[in-house]
């Protein structure tokens, strides 16, 4: 099954180890660039803010900046006022994602299971709760978000629920993170460290157990019930 699989879906695989591998390498020289740039992201005019939400629409889209990186800059930067921009990002970057994952996949991922009926009966049974597990994927702050939208668009769900539950999903640590980036004073420890303190740290705990948690529950179940039907 495994080498069938890598057979079949090679460009696939590849596509989504580098979403999990990017974010790690560019996220180091991207906070150190930023910290010798400071100026240019100070005094930007409304179209340029714009040309920033477009970019950083596009970097988190191919997991060039992780999501909580750009709202931590953001509201280091801009402030309260720059906070829809950054949610809108995100439903963008969520959107782009979505489109290249189904045009690198063509469906492939999605006819190799028709040979496994049991897989794809769980794949069926998550995607009937779809709602609930792209808000579960998005909430937590440790699941990379450009390699769960890879993950999220070969289960194939609606791309209208996708954005919806995908935004209401990141708002909680969202706002968290914008609000720590407008208390920040020094750029780089920022972005290194941010420093939550022990509430923040509780808070972002309890999202992550909230989001593991309800994912073991719903995979258990979608397996339970794709084995109780026979499949």
């Amino acid at each position: 099954m495994w080498k069938k699989l890598l057979k079949q879906n090679t460009g696939t695989l590849l596509y989504s180890l580098l979403l999990v591998v990017i974010p790690v390498l560019a996220s180091s020289g991207l906070a150190l660039w930023l910290y010798h740039n400071q100026d240019l992201l100070q005094s930007l005019s409304p179209g340029q803010q714009l040309l920033y939400f477009l970019a950083v629409s596009l970097t988190m889209a191919f997991a060039i900046t992780p999501t909580t990186f750009v709202a931590l800059a953001t509201g280091f930067f801009f402030g309260w006022s720059a906070f829809p921009g950054v949610v809108i990002s995100y439903g963008a970057a969520a959107l782009i994602g979505y489109g290249m994952a189904r045009l690198i996949d063509h469906g492939k991922l999605t006819t190799f299971l028709h040979q496994f009926p049991k897989a794809e009966g769980v794949m069926n049974e998550l995607r009937e709760h779809s709602w609930s597990l792209i808000i579960l994927t998005r909430i937590s702050p440790v699941l990379p978000f450009a390699f769960m939208t890879f993950v999220l668009s070969l289960v194939q769900v609606p791309r209208g629920r996708f954005l919806l539950a995908s935004m209401a999903g990141m708002l909680p640590r969202t706002l968290f993170f914008f609000w720590v980036g407008t208390q920040a004073q020094d750029l780089l420890a920022l972005l290194k460290d941010p420093n939550a303190g022990t509430s923040g740290k509780l808070l972002l705990g309890v999202l992550v157990v909230i989001s593991l948690g309800g994912l073991y529950f719903l995979l258990n179940r979608a397996i339970k019930k794709a084995l109780a039907r026979g499949i």
